[in-house]
């Protein structure tokens, strides 16, 4: 046993230094080359050529290199290489897009209305990708540390199992009790708990007030129960818990999930007015 667990430590140990050592190569990488194109462009704006022009076309093929990691992910039966080696190389090319960005545009605000839309839809992308970046690093991890892992598109199914025990657990206090106490509080506070998820943006900012309020509202009402009704009250108070941590991981895996769906409008957009953009510069360049 003793044997068994050391190995796996040690597994684990190469496994996380494997990732250290190629996040830290991807780093040095990623520097050098954004040294060496910076000062390229550095010498070609001395020597009074057209850098904004050369900037742009190593922008747009970041851009390009960046959006196909989307593709990749949806040819999974090629062998195109690792997915998680792809994701550490859209990070780091995603760093490159924005020192060649800044290079571009000299860190002016655009002028005309193409420009600007270009620039607010590669802010956006930019801005998506790394919140994006942040919440794949943090909600998993904070997910693990409430209740049971349970599969998105299951927590329905959950969430009206629980609604229905939470009537019956009602519906007996009223036959087997024959007061109307829990009932009154379950129509007036409980419903629509259990019918929908409830506090989508709390759960995601890490509040557990609704909760501890809704707690603390049973635990008033013990007072004024008998002890079959204190046994419903309790059996309510698990099931709220449990109702709790479904709604919790509702709100974050729905984030998880839902992010994406700005970011790859937000990129597909930035790539149709940037071809627009390339043509028009071509245009007036008098190389169309």
């Amino acid at each position: 046993m003793k044997s068994s667990t050391t190995a796996a430590t040690a597994a684990a140990g190469n496994r996380f230094g494997f990732f250290a050592m190629r996040r830290l190569r991807l780093a040095v990488a990623t520097a050098l080359v954004a040294t060496a194109a910076c000062l390229w462009l550095r010498a070609r704006h001395l020597a009074l050529r057209p850098d904004a022009f050369d900037s742009g076309w190593v922008l747009g093929v970041l851009v390009l290199l960046l959006a196909a990691y989307n593709l990749r992910k949806k040819l999974t039966f090629l062998p195109l290489g690792r997915s998680s080696t792809w994701l550490q190389l859209h990070i780091y090319l995603a760093l490159l897009s924005v020192i060649a960005f800044a290079a571009h545009t000299h860190l002016r605000l655009p002028r005309g209305p193409l420009e600007i839309g270009l620039a607010c839809l590669y802010l956006g992308v930019a801005g998506s990708g790394i919140a994006g970046l942040v919440l794949t690093r943090v909600l998993p991890v904070c997910l693990s540390t409430r209740g049971e892992e349970v599969i998105f598109e299951r927590i329905p199914q959950f969430r009206r199992k629980l609604r229905i025990l939470a009537e019956i657990a009602v519906l007996r206090s009223v036959t087997e009790a024959d007061q109307t106490t829990l009932s009154d509080f379950y129509t007036r506070r409980l419903a629509r708990f259990f019918a929908e998820p409830r506090n989508f943006w709390l759960h995601l900012f890490q509040s557990q007030r609704p909760r501890r309020r809704l707690l603390a509202e049973l635990a008033d009402l013990d007072r004024y129960l008998d002890p079959a009704e204190r046994e419903i009250a309790a059996d309510l108070r698990d099931l709220v818990e449990v109702k709790d941590d479904l709604d919790y991981h509702h709100a974050l895996q729905a984030t998880l999930k839902g992010w994406l769906f700005v970011h790859l409008p937000l990129t597909y957009g930035l790539l149709l007015v940037g071809a627009v953009h390339v043509v028009v510069v071509h245009a007036f360049r008098g190389g169309a």
